[in-house]
């Protein structure tokens, strides 16, 4: 099984309630979305066997992993890859937009939904831990009332939106100020300037 990526790294997981946990970022190429606003590079840079991909991993010290992307349900092997990774003892996290339902999630530790208000009707996830929206406007806060039920979550979160380097927390804000039981989720690597 061949994986395309983009890039793996350790760091801090930056954003969410799991702000400041040591992980291991396994960022995969492509997406199925194409939001305005997105600042991640998804074109693919390399390609890993299964068991090169869990070495690599396990040159880090980070005992967590989170797979990102682009959008990690639409990669191929992901259930080899969760199971692999869980043999190693691993906490593993997902962060995805919702759009597929994944049977392999129910093997992962946490799952972060961040759905797009751009594309509502591509929200296929039913449950989550935390829900995160980006405020790419304040048009936003109509979408977010509609999440809880649609996708249930323990965490709802609102995060601001940064466009070419200027982070919008005004609008962050003012959405906030609309809804009931959510939080803010800053992307705090950008803020501290690490990855």
């Amino acid at each position: 099984m061949k994986y395309d990526l983009v890039e793996i790294f350790e760091s801090l997981q930056g954003e969410g309630r799991n702000m400041g946990r040591p992980c291991v970022f396994v960022r995969f190429a492509g997406c199925n979305l194409r939001c305005p606003w997105c600042d991640t590079d998804i074109r693919p840079r390399f390609t890993l066997e299964l068991d090169d991909l869990v070495a690599e991993v396990r040159g880090f010290r980070a005992k967590s992993v989170v797979l990102t992307g682009g959008e990690p349900t639409i990669a191929k092997g992901m259930p080899e890859l969760v199971a692999a990774l869980k043999r190693d003892g691993y906490w593993i996290a997902v962060e995805t937009n919702g759009t597929n339902d994944a049977d392999w999630l129910a093997f992962v530790d946490y799952v972060a939904c961040s759905p797009k208000a751009e594309f509502p009707e591509s929200l296929r996830l039913k449950s989550a831990d935390e829900v995160r929206v980006v405020a790419s406007s304040e048009s936003v806060v109509r979408f977010c009332e509609s999440l809880p039920d649609r996708i249930k979550a323990t965490d709802y979160y609102v995060s601001p939106c940064e466009r070419e380097g200027d982070i919008d927390f005004a609008a962050a804000k003012s959405v906030l100020s609309k809804l009931d039981g959510w939080s803010l989720s800053v992307q705090l690597h950008k803020l501290l300037g690490f990855r």
